[in-house]
């Protein structure tokens, strides 16, 4: 091609031409191409022919020009394409391994009840009943420790970061709780809830605005109380008891599940129940999770059934979920989604290795992990960090397992 003589080419017909000069310089290479192949090759030599019919070579202009958008437009998308794909979790086997331990640097002495990621997936809380909230620089080679603070007689039964990483909340069996301001390094101890006798604020939720905190009150109650002021700034009825709650929507409602197997989802705007159900064959719920991409919910129960739904469909009326996993046979402790809703944990403390992780949109279990070697012992609490890069565990024997998730490259 010399370029005096026609100028610039598009790539499309530069890619032609050197198509031409080959088969110029291989004449008998036709019999190795596939049938696709040879369709291809015949139309490129309808276009260079000059005995080719004029109404056949008409036709295939108009194929390829009427490829051109097409084929721009996918260049145009191709990195877009190629994320999409990447970031698609495939079902059946999971790539994972496990690293150094991530509170090796101190294990605990008891019951590890809560680990959770920093939003910078940098940082890992722990904390259980030997009072201790303690903070891990998470790199997967040494994890050292970088803080401990001892709360005095005060047995942590759930401690959790607040959206922004600012502070953590620790509760137990008590009516008061703490907080823990991380950037001034001070522990401020909260007071009994106005007007609630409540003798335990163990259980709790923190919304993902970071405006509320739900905590799981008497005969019912859920208790609303402000990150702000501190203060309880409403509650929410059930009929029954109310054993767990997640919120949705990004905090602007709440599921929450009875003892007696009764779902009720609220709007937090007006506090009113907008819609309620019942939990599919469930007896006694212990569980419950909204999904990140507000897609899906999952239950537990005593029976260790989980029960996964659409959530628009439960709403719209359609109590039958859309899969019901019977992996676990131990009451159900705890349900994980991870940050792109294709994964959802489930444990069981009740049973030595009863953690599960589901594929989702599959709705099925991987199955190459954990193992029967897999030494996670009885889990207590489980979390992805913010980009499912890793999975920690925390068990009874003051472990926090720690694996990689190898499918995501963000921690």
């Amino acid at each position: 091609m010399k370029l005096g003589e026609d100028g610039i080419v598009t790539g499309r017909e530069y890619v032609s031409r050197l198509r031409a000069l080959h088969a110029k310089l291989n004449p008998g290479s036709g019999w190795a191409l596939l049938p696709s192949e040879k369709k291809k090759k015949k139309r490129q030599r309808a276009l260079s022919s000059d005995s080719e019919d004029v109404s056949d070579i008409d036709d295939i202009n108009d194929f390829d020009n009427n490829d051109d958008d097409n084929f721009m437009s996918a260049l145009q998308s191709a990195d877009d394409l190629v994320v999409r794909n990447k970031s698609r979790l495939s079902p059946g086997l999971l790539g994972i391994s496990r690293l150094r331990d991530a509170n090796a640097d101190e294990p605990s002495n008891a019951v590890i009840h809560s680990v959770q990621f920093h939003k910078n997936a940098q940082i890992l809380l722990t904390a259980g009943y030997d009072k201790r909230l303690r903070f891990f620089q998470i790199d997967g080679k040494r994890n050292p420790k970088v803080q401990s603070i001892f709360l005095e007689n005060y047995p942590i039964l759930k401690a959790a970061f607040v959206p922004d990483g600012s502070h953590v909340i620790a509760s137990g069996r008590r009516k008061f709780y703490y907080i823990y301001d991380m950037n001034a390094g001070r522990v401020e101890k909260m007071e009994p809830l106005f007007g609630r006798e409540e003798k335990s604020l163990e259980s709790f939720e923190v919304s993902p605005d970071g405006k509320t905190v739900a905590f799981l009150g008497n005969e019912g109650y859920i208790l609303l109380a402000s990150l702000r002021s501190k203060q309880l700034v409403g509650t929410l009825k059930m009929n029954g008891s109310v054993r767990t709650v997640s919120f949705a929507k990004e905090g602007q409602e709440l599921v929450s599940l009875g003892g007696d197997g009764e779902l009720y989802h609220w709007d937090l705007g007006t506090r009113r129940c907008i819609h309620k159900g019942r939990d599919d064959g469930c007896i006694k719920g212990t569980a419950v999770s909204v999904s990140p991409n507000n897609k899906f919910f999952a239950t537990g129960s005593s029976s260790g059934v989980v029960n996964l739904y659409d959530k628009q469909g439960f709403v719209d009326g359609k109590f039958t979920p859309i899969k019901s996993l019977l992996n676990l046979v131990t009451s159900v402790d705890s349900l994980k989604f991870n940050h792109d809703s294709q994964i959802l944990a489930m444990t069981s403390k009740m049973k030595k290795n009863a953690v599960k992780l589901v594929h989702l949109p599959s709705y099925t279990v991987f199955s190459n992990w954990p193992t029967l070697k897999t030494p996670l012992h009885y889990v207590h609490s489980i979390d992805f960090s913010p980009g499912s890069g890793y999975l920690a565990a925390g068990n009874a024997a003051g472990k926090v397992l720690l694996y990689r998730l190898q499918h995501y490259e963000k921690a």
